[in-house]
């Protein structure tokens, strides 16, 4: 089993979308103009990782820089409390630690 950026990007806009439920339509363009602009740098993080060329700690830690700078992102549109854009963040970045991990465990 290979690691695909593509369907995992769609999958992190899919946990997205079920965190900001009523607001989809307002944060969507946004989400996923910042999902495909981080592309290859998620890309280039999981294939490290992946690789085993990078530790876990070292993995986390950009994960987390990934979050904040999604969360932020978020928060631009007024719409969005601090809360949902917090949730949003962290279940797309979760689907992408959750791809990175069953990989890993093969």
């Amino acid at each position: 089993m290979r690691f695909d950026i593509d369907e995992t990007l769609a999958q992190m806009l899919s946990a997205i979308r079920d965190e900001v439920k009523g607001n989809w339509k307002m944060v969507k363009g946004n989400a996923n103009t910042f999902l495909q602009t981080r592309k290859s740098r998620l890309e280039l993080l999981a294939s490290l990782r992946l690789a085993n060329e990078i530790k876990e700690e070292f993995y986390l830690k950009r994960l987390k820089d990934e979050k904040k700078i999604l969360e932020s992102e978020l928060h631009s549109i007024a719409i969005v409390s601090k809360s949902i854009a917090q949730k949003a963040a962290n279940a797309a970045i979760d689907v992408l630690q959750d791809a990175v991990g069953k990989l890993i465990k093969l």
